[in-house]
Order: structure tokens, then C-alpha cells, then sequence
């Protein structure tokens, strides 16, 4: 693959992490019962961006969970030795039932990762509402799913790819687009 362009550097992704955290706040009046939720990996990461950026804002700390939807998946790649999805399990530190969960994933595509973790946090109790807010969106969807956040829409072809890269997991932070 080669890289066609970067999108978003450190600085925009934190401009951009800054104004999802004062839209979420605007938008449920404060973060009385809300609840960041992560998906497994990058998302996670962003969703703990995201709690910081609210308790700056704030004064007050956001519950922060992570997601594996690896078992909601309609397209398993990942498999154990023994031809096992392998999973690494969610760890949500508050009961959901009733809470405003905001879902959090680096780039919203098809729209399939995003339905996998709607099915698992509905297994984990029903929250009041669920909102979604992600990096970068970037088109080209096959379900009828729209993020409530965005940081950055980027008009795709189906022949890219969109790299989300972070500094806990890539040692850098950046979203390139790569030619397939």
C-alpha cells in the first residue's frame, strides 16, 4: 500500500478530540449518566482522549469502558490456533441499564463494526440512549448507521484505506489515506 495522504496530524486530532468532548456535553446537558464505551483497539484509546478532554472541561470524571465485539462480528478474521475467534473480552465499569452510552470507534465505514457493538451493549444491559462518535468517517456505508460526532468526514474511495495511527498503540499520532 502506498500512502496518498495525511489527513489529520497530532494537532488536528486533538482539535478534533476537543470538539467531540464539548458536543457531548452540549448535547446530553452535561455528562450526568453518561458512559464512554470503546471498541477494541483504537477506539478504546479515543474514548480515554475523550474522558480526559470531558474532566478538563468538566471538573468531573466520565466512566470509560472497552468493547471486544469480536463475537458480534458477521466476518471473523481473527482466529486462534484452534480456529477459535479469539477474543479479549469488554470491560465496562458501570451498570449500562438506563445510562446515555456514547460508542466510540476510530473510522465509521460500512457501518458493521458499529452494529456489532450496538448488539453487544444491548447484551450487557439497555442503556437510556446510545450515541456514536467516531474519528473519522469516511463513507461508503451498507447499513443505515450515522455518527452523532464526527472529527473528520473524508470522502473515500472503495480503493483506500483510512489508517488511524495513535500514539499508545502506533507510537504516533495520524490518519493517512493509502491507495489499495
Amino acid at each position: 500500500m502506498n500512502q496518498k495522504a495525511v489527513v489529520l496530524d497530532a494537532q488536528a486530532i486533538t482539535r478534533a478530540l476537543t470538539r467531540i468532548a464539548h458536543q457531548i456535553i452540549e448535547k446530553n446537558k452535561g455528562i450526568e449518566d453518561c458512559v464512554l464505551v470503546g471498541i477494541r483497539t483504537r477506539g478504546i484509546f479515543i474514548a480515554e482522549r475523550l474522558a480526559v478532554k470531558i474532566n478538563e472541561i468538566e471538573g468531573k470524571p466520565i466512566p470509560v469502558g472497552e468493547l471486544d465485539i469480536t463475537l458480534y462480528r458477521d466476518d471473523l478474521t481473527k482466529k486462534t490456533n484452534d480456529q477459535e475467534p479469539l477474543v479479549k473480552g469488554s470491560d465496562i465499569p458501570v451498570e449500562l441499564k438506563d445510562k446515555k452510552v456514547i460508542l466510540v470507534d476510530d473510522v465509521l465505514y460500512t457501518g458493521r463494526t458499529v452494529r456489532a457493538g450496538l448488539d453487544a451493549i444491548m447484551d450487557l444491559g439497555r442503556p437510556s440512549t446510545i450515541q456514536l462518535a467516531v474519528l473519522v468517517d469516511r463513507g461508503h456505508r451498507e447499513l443505515p448507521i450515522r455518527a452523532d460526532y464526527v472529527g473528520k468526514n473524508i470522502p473515500t474511495s472503495s480503493s483506500e484505506k483510512v489508517v488511524v495511527e495513535l500514539q499508545e498503540v502506533d507510537k504516533l499520532d495520524q490518519v493517512s489515506i493509502f491507495e489499495k
